[in-house]
C-alpha cells in the first residue's frame, strides 16, 4: 500500500524507505498526531489516567470546586506555575506541530500556488503566514485576558498580591500554549528542511521567546507578562500582515504602510518600557534586588535588541531602494544613448539612402503582400 505524503509537504513519485530522513519529514505531521493520540487515549484507561492527564490537563490548582447540590456554581479554579507545567507544554507542542501542518497544507500552500512566488519570497510568505496566525490569535487572547481581569483603568491589578497572583484556566492556558509555541519552532526547523545560513535567526527568535516567557512565568510576573505580550502581539501581527501585502503587492502600491509600522513599533516600544518601570521597579518592593535586575534587563534588552534590528532593516531597505532606482535611471540612460546613436547614424547617410532605409521595411511589406496575393 502506498504511503501518503505528510501535511505540508509534496508527495513524490517515489515513497522513501522507512525511518529515512525524507520519511520522517514527509510523514512527521501523522507520526506526531499519533503520539498525541497516545496520551489522550491514555486518559480514558483506569491504569494510565493520572499519568496522561498529566500531559493533557492543567496541574497546580490551589482553589477550586466542580459543581454540586450545595454549590450549583462551583467555585472557579485557580493555578499557579510548577514543574508539572513541563509535561503540558511538552503535549502542546505535538499540537502545535500538527496544527502547523494543517495551516501549510490547507491554506499557504494553495495560496502560494495561486500567486506563483519566487523561492525568496515563498520562504517569506511561509513565515509570515504562519507568524501572522499565531500573533493574531495570541493577540486577542490577551486582549480578552485583560478584559476579564479588569487591567484597564486599573493598572494597579497587575502588581497587587504579588507574588500571590493565582490564574485561571484561560491565563494559565495561555501561557502553557506560548512556551509550546516557541519550543515547536525547534524541530520545524529539520521539518521544514530550512537551510543552514537561515537558521540562526529562527533559533534566536525560538530561544529568545521561550526563555523570557518562561522566567516571567515560573518567577510569578504573569500579569505584567500577560499585557507586554499582548501589545508585542499586536504590533507583530501589524509588521508581519503588512509583509504579506507587501509580497503581494508588486507594483508597490502600499509601500506606506511601512511608516504605519514604523509609528506603530516606536509607540508599542516606548509603551513597554514605561510599564515594565512602572511595574518593576516603583509598583512591586518585595522582591529581591537581582530579581529586579533580572526582569528589567530582560525586557530593556529585547528591547534595544528589537530597535537595533528595526533600524538595520529600515537602513538595509533604503540602500536596496537606492540600488534600483540607480539600476532603473542608468537602463533609461543607456536605451536614451542607444535611441541618440542610431538617429545619428541615419542622419550621417545620403538623404536618398535615408529615404530608402525609411520605406525599405513599407516596401517589403508591399512585396511580401504582394507575393501571397499571386
Amino acid at each position: 500500500m502506498a504511503i501518503k505524503a505528510g501535511m505540508g509537504r509534496k508527495s513524490s513519485n517515489k515513497n522513501p524507505p522507512f525511518f529515512s530522513h525524507e520519511f520522517v519529514i514527509q510523514n512527521h505531521a501523522d507520526i506526531v498526531s499519533c503520539i498525541a493520540m497516545i496520551f489522550v487515549v491514555g486518559i480514558m484507561l483506569q491504569p494510565t489516567q493520572s499519568l496522561a492527564s498529566t500531559f493533557v490537563a492543567l496541574r497546580h490548582n490551589v482553589s477550586g470546586a466542580d459543581p454540586n447540590q450545595e454549590n450549583p456554581m462551583g467555585v472557579q479554579y485557580l493555578y499557579t506555575a510548577g514543574w508539572k507545567d513541563a509535561c503540558a507544554v511538552f503535549f502542546y507542542t505535538l499540537i502545535c506541530i500538527i496544527m502547523h501542518a494543517i495551516l501549510q497544507e490547507y491554506v499557504l500552500d494553495k495560496i502560494s500556488k495561486k500567486l506563483h512566488l519566487s523561492k525568496f519570497k515563498l520562504s517569506r510568505f511561509n513565515e509570515s503566514g504562519q507568524l501572522v496566525v499565531f500573533y493574531a490569535m495570541s493577540f486577542l487572547w490577551g486582549l480578552d485576558l485583560i478584559v476579564r481581569e479588569q487591567y484597564i483603568g486599573n493598572l494597579q491589578r497587575m502588581w497587587e498580591g504579588y507574588p500571590d497572583h493565582p490564574m485561571i484556566f484561560l491565563h494559565k492556558m495561555f501561557f502553557i500554549i506560548q512556551l509550546a509555541y516557541y519550543a515547536h519552532m525547534l524541530p520545524e526547523l529539520y521539518f521544514q528542511k530550512v537551510k543552514k545560513d537561515e537558521q540562526k535567526p529562527k533559533i534566536q527568535h525560538a530561544v529568545g521567546g521561550l526563555f523570557m516567557i518562561g522566567v516571567a512565568y515560573f518567577l510569578g510576573f504573569q500579569r505584567i507578562a500577560l499585557v507586554l505580550l499582548t501589545l508585542h502581539y499586536f504590533c507583530e501581527f501589524v509588521a508581519h500582515a503588512f509583509q504579506l501585502v507587501d509580497i503581494v503587492d508588486k507594483e508597490g502600491k502600499f509601500a506606506k504602510l511601512r511608516l504605519v509600522h514604523s509609528g506603530l513599533f516606536i509607540l508599542t516600544r516606548f509603551a513597554t518600557m514605561v510599564l515594565s518601570v512602572l511595574t518593576l521597579f516603583y509598583s512591586i518592593d518585595n522582591i529581591s534586588q537581582s530579581t529586579r535586575v533580572l526582569m528589567l534587563s530582560m525586557v530593556f534588552g529585547l528591547q534595544g535588541y528589537l530597535f537595533f534590528d528595526f533600524i538595520s532593516n529600515f537602513l538595509r531597505s533604503k540602500r536596496e531602494s537606492s540600488s534600483e532606482e540607480r539600476a532603473k535611471i542608468v537602463v533609461s540612460a543607456n536605451k536614451t544613448e542607444k535611441s541618440k546613436k542610431q538617429k545619428k547614424k541615419e542622419s550621417d547617410l545620403p538623404e536618398a539612402d535615408q529615404n530608402s532605409a525609411q520605406s525599405s521595411p513599407k516596401a517589403a511589406g508591399n512585396n511580401v503582400r504582394k507575393a501571397k496575393v499571386k
